[in-house]
């Protein structure tokens, strides 16, 4: 099996994050390390298809992924 890319580890966080943080921290480290392949420094989410999407629960999330890791940025939607 390939290693997963920086846009599909993000989709099967965005799938976790829709079944109760189903084996989050698995899809936290696949995309910690093809954002490594990749050379980039941060993940960026749209807060649209967040599960919360409010100010407290995008800090959270962000607070979660930077303890393992991922620096978590937002996108403009």
């Amino acid at each position: 099996m390939s290693e997963p890319t920086v846009a599909d580890a993000t989709a099967r966080i965005y799938e976790s994050l829709q079944a109760n943080n189903a084996d989050i921290d698995v899809h936290i480290a696949a995309l910690k390390a093809a954002l490594t392949r990749a050379g980039l420094k941060e993940a960026v989410f749209d807060p649209a298809r967040l599960v919360q999407n409010n100010r407290s629960g995008r800090k959270l999330m962000q607070a979660y992924f930077r303890q393992r890791g991922v620096t978590v940025t937002y996108s403009a939607s």
